[in-house]
């Protein structure tokens, strides 16, 4: 079992990470959250989860063990997938989320992409108690914010990560672009996560 790697930060997109370690390339899928605490720097360590299946080996990557604990709450409840747990990941914190559970508020669970009303529930039910359990709420806050060189290098790499995580590139370029348009200044990491809320 991989616990974390650490190394140096080659490439990096708002949906995966690729850390250099001992001369071996790792790619990770990362969350919005990790996007925004590691961007900018060189040397990173991540909490790694590894998800093996049949047809594929894949590595999730995490800031933070606090981030990574939730994702393998998450992951325990039936019809919540790895991308799922990470689309939720990238629409709230993990304070945000915890916070969601803890309060029994459905609605906002709801309100994420590809989380129907059962499942919501079915989130809240499961993993109430858990996440007092763990102590998972006390959220380390995220690195500084990223000021955008040039609009069109945001619009691509939002419109990139959204396709990462299922969205047809057409309607989704339509929605990025629009949030451009009103917010202009706007990180990569912000587009996207006002974009999940506006793509059905």
């Amino acid at each position: 079992m991989i616990e974390y790697i650490r190394g140096e930060l080659t490439e990096l997109t708002p949906a995966l990470a690729t850390v250099e370690a001992a001369g071996v390339g790792y790619g990770l899928n990362i969350s919005l959250n990790t996007y925004t605490s590691i961007q900018g720097k060189k040397e990173v360590k991540l909490y790694a989860y590894e998800a093996i299946r049949e047809d594929a080996y894949v590595l999730y990557g995490f800031a933070s063990k606090k981030e990574r604990e939730m994702f393998e709450l998450l992951i325990t409840v039936s019809g919540v997938g790895t991308n799922t747990a990470r689309m939720m990941l990238s629409s709230m914190s993990v304070s945000e989320l915890c916070n969601a559970i803890s309060t029994g508020n459905a609605k906002l669970v709801q309100s994420i992409k590809g989380i129907g009303k059962m499942t919501a529930q079915r989130i809240i039910v499961d993993l109430k108690d858990k996440i007092v359990a763990l102590g998972i709420a006390d959220e380390i806050p995220a690195g500084g914010s990223l000021t955008a060189p040039v609009n069109n290098v945001v619009r691509d790499e939002a419109v990139a990560a959204l396709t990462m995580l299922g969205f047809s590139p057409a309607p989704t370029q339509k929605v990025v672009v629009a949030i451009l348009q009103e917010q202009p200044s706007l990180p990569v990491e912000q587009v996207v996560k006002l974009a999940l809320k506006q793509i059905k």
